[in-house]
């Protein structure tokens, strides 16, 4: 008999998979997919969809492109303030996870708080300097919203124990790609990939 003092798995956890982008003039697209065993891209998980200048960030997960159901999504709490809170809901709009941007922090070093049951996890840009480098290009006109030639990652880690939840790392291609793993079999799908789509999408927030 499983002792109650384990942790309990997520009903829906999986343990690596990939996200591109895609660009369009009034919405942003993102493909989710599973990883294989030799790293390369399975089936979909999700395809996700973010409206460009709403007054409340949301992004919504559908099953497939076609769009006919959502499976789950993120939506902010408050209007456009970059310290947004940020609850994940599943398809029948229950809470299963919470994010939100720790703005002091992230003026030098992007740092995310991610909240889920049973896990609790600060994520942090890997290397600062590269965040500090980042920064510095951001504010040059035009080139700073276009393009960025700084690969990134964020690690996120059990505030309790240390022990490394999630990461995410940006993978050099046209379009922005991520590798996200998630040792902690305690963290829903839903929530890591919610927070890993955040991570693009409201980054620059």
């Amino acid at each position: 008999m499983t002792s109650s003092s384990q942790p309990q798995p997520a009903a829906m956890h999986v343990p690596a998979f990939a996200i591109s982008q895609r660009i369009t003039v009034m919405v942003n697209r993102y493909e989710i997919r599973a990883l294989n065993p030799d790293g390369s891209e399975g089936h979909l998980l999700a395809f996700a969809q973010q409206k460009r200048m709403k007054l409340k960030e949301e992004v919504v997960f559908y099953a497939d492109e076609s769009k006919s159901r959502p499976v789950f999504s993120f939506t902010a709490r408050q209007r456009l303030d970059v310290r947004a809170e940020h609850d994940v809901r599943d398809e029948f709009g229950t809470v299963i996870g919470y994010f939100s941007k720790q703005f002091g922090a992230s003026l030098l070093r992007s740092t995310w708080n991610l909240s889920a049951p049973g896990v609790d996890a600060i994520g942090r840009e890997r290397r600062p300097v590269i965040a500090i480098l980042r920064r510095f290009w951001e504010l040059i006109p035009y080139l700073g919203d276009v393009w960025v030639p700084f690969v990134f990652h964020f690690d996120f880690q059990d505030t309790a124990t240390g022990a490394v939840v999630m990461t995410s790392e940006r993978r050099k291609a046209i379009r922005d790609r991520y590798v996200v793993t998630v040792p902690d079999p305690r963290l829903d799908f839903r929530v890591a990939a919610s927070m890993a789509v955040a991570l693009d999408a409201l980054q620059s927030r």
